[in-house]
């Protein structure tokens, strides 16, 4: 029996360590957590697809320029003797060999001279495309940035909750204590003390709902920096400083037009566009290319021809567009109204952007300050209603609400500075220039 209970001893141990070890714990800064958030981004990855698209069609503009250059051959077996009637005068097919086999070959060689700038225009706006998806990929890495910053300030808020709400439990634990003694000894009612047990269980429940805030919110943080879920992250509280100079309102707006890359990405479409429509005028003008080829020819016993070389201009002109309407330049011209109009809205939404996140900076800096003065109090109000109780001149319930108006407060603080350096970063990433350290 011994055997077995210290079996079981030894197998408990076994997994709490096991357990423990699984838990591993990892510290983060806010600068450290956006680089993983970068790092390991699926979105990323798929801009990267998209700018090595955007490459590939840049390379095969670029290949319009070069030479063309064909070579063919056959060779073919004739099973049944062919009637050859040669028609040249004083030449007679009657009697002619046998023919039962065939070989040629050719090559052509055509290089570009005039395409009425078809093949410029389309490298020009190949590279203006590349670029536009390298700003779309900047845009993102801005946004990404923010995303970690909202879900690290989410995992901070949840861990400050549970320390204020572990404090309290212990002070309303202790004070359970102290009214069970009192009640033993006659001084107060056990229905106040009773409401003091309420309230600590209340605590209770609040510090549940924090701790499973708190692992919700790590587990979501896990996964957007691409770690194993099992990571206990520990945050850097110095992040809720950030934010403490704010400029004018002018000034974020200027940066936003002068930064964002989301407009710059525009701005290139909006180039790639417009050579996109002179590429489509290009249309209806012809085409010259140099031109040159060989050809080579044997037919045992009947013809044999080498060295057959010939060079010269081809001029090539599509005639049907005399009376076609040029639709691609239609739908050129459509996209270029498009994208000026979407220029006009996007810049109208920065304005706004810009504007309300710095409405929102403001509000929640001077939240802050409504905070602390409404913690102050509270402290101090539960200071005085506890020795008011003392002193027979306050109700349980008012101490009781006293305390809870305590914790509510001290709560509320750390919101609200978390809250004001969240706003901050996110009226940086509505200018652009969120760092990405």
């Amino acid at each position: 029996m011994k055997r077995i209970n210290n079996s079981v001893i030894a197998l408990s141990l076994f997994v709490g360590i096991a357990n423990a070890n699984a838990q591993e714990k990892k510290t983060l800064s806010l600068d450290e957590a956006v680089q993983l958030g970068i790092q390991n981004s699926k979105n990323l990855k798929i801009d990267a697809a998209k700018i090595e698209e955007a490459t590939a069609d840049l390379l095969e503009a670029k290949n319009r320029q070069l030479p063309e250059l064909k070579v063919s051959g056959s060779y073919m077996y004739l099973p049944i003797k062919p009637n050859v009637d040669i028609k040249l005068p004083g030449v007679s097919g009657a009697g002619g060999p046998e023919v039962h086999q065939v070989a040629y070959g050719s090559a052509n060689l055509s290089v570009p001279i005039y395409s009425g700038g078809r093949i410029k225009y389309g490298i020009q706006s190949a590279k203006y495309l590349v670029e536009a998806s390298k700003l779309s990929t900047e845009n993102d890495k801005i946004a990404i940035a923010y995303n970690v910053a909202q879900a690290y300030n989410n995992l901070f808020k949840a861990n400050q909750s549970i320390k204020v709400f572990e404090e309290n439990l212990a002070a309303s634990q202790k004070r359970d204590e102290t009214f069970l003694k009192m009640e033993n000894n006659g001084l107060i009612a056990r229905n106040d003390r009773l409401k003091a047990n309420l309230q600590t269980s209340n605590i209770e429940l609040q510090l549940l709902e924090a701790k499973n805030n708190y692992n919700i919110a790590n587990i979501n943080m896990d996964l957007l920096l691409g770690i194993p879920e099992t990571t206990e992250l520990e945050v850097d509280e110095n992040y809720i400083e950030e934010g403490s100079d704010v400029k004018p309102v002018d000034f974020y707006v200027t940066e936003a037009r002068e930064n964002r890359k989301d407009l710059q990405a525009l701005a290139q479409q909006r180039k790639a566009a417009e050579l996109g429509s002179k590429a489509a005028k290009a249309e209806n003008l012809p085409s010259i290319a140099f031109t040159g080829g060989y050809v080579a020819a044997d037919i045992p016993k009947f013809l044999t021809v080498y060295n057959a070389i010939n060079v010269g201009i081809g001029v090539s002109y599509n005639l049907s567009n005399l009376w076609k309407e040029n639709s691609s330049l239609k739908q050129s011209q459509a996209r270029e109204k498009q994208l000026a109009a979407t220029d006009e809205l996007l810049n109208d939404n920065i304005k706004l952007d810009v504007n309300r996140e710095y409405q929102n900076t403001d509000y929640s800096k001077k939240r802050i300050a409504v905070f602390e003065k409404s913690a102050e109090q509270a402290n101090e109000n539960y200071r005085i209603t506890k020795n008011k109780y003392d002193n027979g001149l306050a109700t349980m319930t008012e101490l009781l609400d006293a305390d809870a108006a305590q914790i509510a407060a001290n709560v509320g603080v750390i919101n609200a500075k978390a809250d004001a350096a969240l706003a901050y970063r996110k009226l940086l990433q509505t200018t652009g220039t969120l760092t990405i350290k």
